[in-house]
């Protein structure tokens, strides 16, 4: 039997990072990493210690980690992920904390989620606004069984999920809001094949017309499904700034803004339509 810091030192001489294995590790024990440093010579059973090994070298082929744990946080909740669906990422955040600043007076909103995956972004707005209407639709069906198995273990019986290929399923259908993070990463772009992007899935990453087709598509496509001052929020590339206004503003959008993420590059547009 090895012992803890053994083990870590493996992760070393396979290239994975420290933080990396004792997230690993600390998942294998049920202990947070503080167990770890302060337990270092304690001797692991065979089967945790497999266990653990397992996990290393899917890390050291450079499989993310909330794959392999089946988790990751957003918005400070857990949730479920799998290779179905892309791995929420922090920068989204920032434009759900514009969101309930900007709309924090309201006590009802109908809201439609475009492209919602894992469901994260969803499920983070039934937790902060249990009383606004979400309706959540995601193409692919296994996404869409693990938003709802999201939605289980965070109570949040409050959203109506629907299989759709964007807005099929919602003809006829109005909102206050519209929000989608779409693909937008061009065909040609050596990046969705590198890092852990190559393990998510292409279809949520990748589209046509230098990753604006999909984007496009719900410009011109969102007047038909948004009562009068609505808005249409969409995430895209942070080269993409300037040609997403011309969309929204060609599309008949008005105050339209273009905002930073956390890094400071142009990552979300809005649009509101008079």
């Amino acid at each position: 039997m090895a012992s803890i810091r053994e083990l870590l030192f493996e992760a070393e001489a396979l290239g994975v990072l420290r933080f990396e294995a004792e997230v690993l590790l600390a998942k294998v024990l049920q202990e947070d990493r503080a167990y770890l440093m302060t337990w270092p010579e304690k001797k692991i059973t065979d089967d945790l210690e497999n266990h653990y090994r397992l996990w290393l070298v899917r890390r050291a082929a450079g499989e993310p980690i909330a794959y392999i744990l089946g988790t990751k946080e957003f918005w400070s909740l857990p949730i479920f992920v799998d290779p179905s669906t892309l791995i929420p990422r922090f920068d989204t955040e920032c434009w759900l904390a514009w969101l309930f600043k900007e709309y924090e007076s309201h006590s009802k909103l109908d809201i439609l989620e475009l492209g919602s995956g894992s469901g994260a972004i969803a499920l983070a707005i039934a937790h902060e606004k249990p009383q606004w209407s979400i309706c959540a639709v995601e193409q692919s069906a296994e996404a869409l069984v693990l938003a709802k198995k999201n939605a289980e273990m965070l109570s949040c019986p409050q959203i109506e999920w629907l299989q759709s290929d964007w807005y099929q399923a919602v003809s006829g259908r109005c909102f206050d809001l519209i929000l989608a993070n779409p693909p937008y990463i061009a065909e040609e772009d050596p990046h969705w094949r590198q890092g852990d992007l190559r393990f998510e899935p292409k279809q949520a990453l990748v589209s046509a017309d230098a990753g604006l087709r999909d984007l496009t598509h719900i410009i011109e496509q969102a007047p038909q499904y948004l009562r009068a001052e609505g808005t249409l929020l969409v995430e895209h590339g942070f080269e993409q700034g300037c040609a997403v206004s011309d969309l929204l503003k060609g599309a008949g959008f008005k105050d339209v803004k273009t905002y930073n993420d956390y890094a400071e590059k142009p990552r979300w547009s809005v649009g509101r339509l008079v």
